[in-house]
Order: C-alpha cells, then sequence, then structure tokens
C-alpha cells in the first residue's frame, strides 16, 4: 500500500531505544538512559523570556517562508564572526530544525538515481533522508573513523551529487582539522561535488578550533550548504529552529520547497533564536566545560578496561569499540538495558558494527552510575 522508497526506512533506533528506557523507567527501575542526543541543561532564562514576550505580543503568525529577515540577518553576522562565511541575509534560510534543513538540501541538489557519499558512522537519519530522495548513499569507513581524501576520491562516481559532512561528529564527537578539510574541499571542487556540511555542534568543542569548509576559497563556498542550529548550543531542541547558508540559486531553491512543506519555522522560536544567538556565550562556555569534564571522567574510569574509544572533540557521545567484547552490539545494547537498566545505542544503525554510542549528556552522578553497572555487565 505504502510507496516503495517508503518501504526501505526504518525507525529511528536512537528513540527506539531511548522510549524503551522510558518504558522501564515508568515501571519504577532505576534505568541510567545514555540514549538520547539532547544537552541535559535547561534553554536559557532568556530564550524563555522572549519566547513568552513574542507570545504576548501576538508574534504567532506566519512569517516569510526562509525566516524574519531579523533573524537571517543575524545568522549572516554570525557566520562572517564564527566561521569567517560571507553570506547576505538572501543567502540564509531558517527551517524547521537543522533535520529540514539537511532534507530539503537533498530534495534541492539530487536527482533520482544520484549518489550521496556518507561516511560511517554516521548520524542515523542521513541514509533514511537519501532513500526518500531516492538517492542511492555510498558509505565509507575505515578505523579512522573518519572519511579520507583517498576515500571521498575513489567514492566518486558519475551518479555522485554530494558529500555528507559532519563535524563535530554524531555519534563519535571527532571532527576534522583544517588540513583534512582542505584536502577534501580540494577534491570536492575538482570532481564538482557538492558539500553538505553538519555543523550543529560547532559550540560543543574541547580541545580543537572548529573549521567551515566553506570558508577556504570561493570555489568550495559556492559548492557548500553549511548547516547549523540552536537546538545543541543553547539546549533548545524543542523550539525546532535549524539554518543553512549557501549560494542565491540553492538558497531560493530552499525557499521555494520550504513554502511548499511546512511555509516557515515557527515564529515565536525564531525569536527565541535571535535571542539566543545574540547573547553573550558565558553560559555556554560553562556547560562546555562541564561536558569536558563528563568526557574526561569516562576516559579516565574506562581505560583500562576492553571497552576502546577513541576521545571526542566536541558534541557530548562516545564511541565504544566493542569488538574485544562482543560481535553482536545489537544484542549487548539490549541485554544491557534489559539486566543493568543502562541505555546505549548500538553502532550497527549508525553504520558500524561492533560499536555503541553513548551519549554523556546527563549528570555526572548518572554517568558514574551507569559505568558502574556497564564493567560489572561486562566483568
Amino acid at each position: 500500500m505504502i510507496s516503495e522508497k517508503f518501504s526501505k526506512i526504518q525507525p529511528s533506533e536512537t528513540l527506539a531505544i531511548n522510549a524503551k528506557a522510558k518504558e522501564l523507567k515508568e515501571k519504577g527501575l532505576k534505568v541510567i538512559n545514555f540514549s538520547v542526543g539532547e544537552p541535559d541543561f535547561n534553554s536559557p532564562e532568556n530564550v524563555k523570556q522572549a519566547t513568552i514576550n513574542a507570545v504576548k505580543e501576538d508574534f504567532t503568525r506566519y512569517t516569510a517562508a526562509d525566516g524574519i529577515k531579523e533573524l537571517r540577518e543575524k545568522i549572516s553576522e554570525k557566520l562572517k564572526k564564527d566561521n569567517s562565511l560571507d553570506y547576505s541575509s538572501e543567502q540564509i534560510v531558517v527551517s524547521n530544525g537543522a533535520k529540514q534543513v539537511l532534507y530539503n538540501a537533498l530534495m534541492v541538489l539530487c536527482n533520482k538515481g544520484n549518489e550521496i557519499i556518507i561516511p560511517a558512522p554516521f548520524w542515523v537519519s542521513y541514509t533514511a533522508m537519501a532513500h526518500l530522495c531516492e538517492t542511492k548513499p555510498v558509505i565509507t569507513s575505515n578505523e579512522s573513523l573518519k572519511i579520507t581524501p583517498e576515500e571521498f576520491e575513489n567514492s566518486i562516481t558519475p551518479k555522485t551529487k554530494v558529500l555528507l559532512l559532519n563535524s563535530p561528529s554524531n555519534p563519535t564527537g571527532l571532527m576534522y582539522s583544517k588540513k583534512e578539510l582542505e584536502s577534501l574541499a580540494e577534491i570536492a571542487v575538482k570532481k564538482k561535488v557538492f558539500v553538505l556540511s553538519d555543523e550543529v555542534y560547532e559550540k560543543i568543542v574541547f580541545d580543537e578550533k572548529h573549521y567551515s569548509i566553506a570558508s577556504f576559497n570561493d570555489q568550495i563556498k559556492n559548492l557548500t550548504i553549511t548547516v547549523n542550529g540552536v537546538s545543541k548550543a543553547y539546549s533548545m531542541t524543542g523550539y525546532r529552529i535549524g539554518y543553512s547558508a549557501s549560494n542565491s540559486e540553492i538558497a531560493k531553491a530552499l525557499k521555494k520547497i520550504q513554502s511548499h512543506s511546512t511555509g516557515s519555522a515557527c515564529s515565536f522560536s525564531q525569536k527565541a533564536a535571535l535571542t539566543a544567538i545574540t547573547s553573550d556565550e558565558t553560559t555556554l562556555k560553562k556547560q562546555v566545560q562541564e561536558f569536558k569534564k563528563r568526557r574526561d571522567f569516562i576516559a579516565s574510569e574506562l581505560k583500562n578496561t576492553k571497552i576502546k574509544f577513541i576521545s571526542p572533540q566536541g558534541a557530548f557521545y562516545y564511541f565504544f569499540n566493542l569488538k574485544e567484547i562482543t560481535k553482536d552490539d545489537v544484542k549487548f545494547c539490549s541485554d544491557l538495558l534489559e539486566k543493568k537498566f543502562v541505555a546505549l545505542v548500538p553502532g550497527k544503525p549508525f553504520g558500524m558494527q561492533g560499536y555503541a554510542r553513548m551519549s554523556y549528556a546527563c549528570s555526572l552522578e548518572e554517568i558514574k552510575e551507569g559505568l558502574k553497572r556497564i564493567k560489572e555487565f561486562i566483568e
């Protein structure tokens, strides 16, 4: 009854495990939930107040399809200051979360039968989006958990349209260095491949500097759609505000497709986002330091176990290598939840079997208890 393209789509494994964890919690069990990728901090007070003010002032009607001009102007300023990217407000499109930006971009760029290069491990929705756009996801993978220039170039065919890049990464927390991005950009320009650059975790970085691939030269900038939002940095996941920056032709197409799907992003959420991106970042920096503290604690607790990992440089995830423990990451995570009431997400839905993702967007007390149970389980 349903279309063929929908038959290839599986429900989000992350959301399914999160739902199971909540179900067990509602039964009175003491569940430690490391599955969901959502900051445990509350939205900033000034952001909440901006939302209330917008509603009270009746800013509750449709906006322009690409978002209110004031917000697009401030995003343009932010990109110039933080990312060395020069875009006019007309080249910015505000959407219902970064997820809609990514989906809109693939719809705009790809024809049926095109190929999208997706480095594994990848965020679980990337391949689903590719299938919905009737394109073929071409998956690359290696033990470094990042695509190399050689892998990128060798994966390109006449059907290749897009490289989907995520830095800092969900699920690994790893970042691409300036040198790595420059090498990838050189190939993209040479082969005329678009880059969809998901940078939604750019504010949550610890030891390295974040670079936007579009900032290197005009050629790669013209081929890149930079994707960002306020969900992760400002603990505003439910506000559903993401945005894109691209060349004018693509921006017009993104605006057009959005006008026929969601119309526009939520009006008062846009006002809240405006407050977030123009605010002092003192609170944000404190939260990043807290994430770093948690990251370092996890590393110290697990360094002498059979769980192997590469220390994350950003975001709030660990991507554990379980290959010394099990060949079946799905069963491992299922048993861990059933027996020790600890929720991890298996690596399989991220495109890497033998791994599991841990979100440390929860209190240090929960992390301590959860790691204790994990160590008991593997021992």
